[in-house]
């Protein structure tokens, strides 16, 4: 005879992952969480964790966010906070490959932007006047400025691709 009823156990790993699903949702902004068109009680319940201080008052308003959970439909919860954690890890990447082509662009100077203009089929005068200046710069305090302005115009190249290679 097979049992087709969950074990307690996985009843509780069913119960706690939703718990964690609702904890997540106490992080998002109030225009995400009514994109999801939570029900009245769980909005309310979100909306008390997030004013909350007391840890223990916070502990207990997350096990109620749990248990509210149990009669809402996960799915779509799944898929916004995927989409936003892939969002966040493309806007990581693309920070990180701007910061390494600054480094790039302040070592090996016109091939490097060359090598720059070549993968990303964008010629900007801009790098180029950047650059120069801060070939010529005297002071740190306007390197330092200089490398700001370089770091955001990569950035902003690098974003409006729409890819983080």
């Amino acid at each position: 005879m097979t049992d087709s009823k969950p074990s307690k156990s996985e009843r509780k790993r069913a119960q706690t992952a939703l718990q964690e699903l609702g904890e997540q949702l106490i992080g998002l902004q109030d225009d995400l969480l009514d994109s999801l068109s939570l029900d009245e009680r769980l909005c309310a319940a979100i909306a008390d964790a997030k004013r909350m201080k007391s840890n223990e008052a916070l502990r207990r308003q997350k096990q109620y966010i749990g248990k509210l959970m149990r009669d809402v439909d996960a799915e779509p919860i799944n898929v916004l906070l995927s989409k936003l954690k892939a969002d966040d890890r493309r806007k990581k990447r693309v920070f990180a490959n701007a910061e390494r082509w600054r480094d790039r662009l302040l070592k090996q100077g016109p091939e490097a932007l060359q090598a720059f203009e070549a993968e990303t089929s964008h010629a900007d005068l801009e790098l180029a006047s950047l650059i120069e200046e801060l070939n010529r710069s005297l002071s740190d305090r306007t390197e330092t400025t200089l490398r700001r302005k370089l770091f955001r115009r990569l950035h902003e190249i690098l974003a409006a691709r729409g890819t983080d290679g």
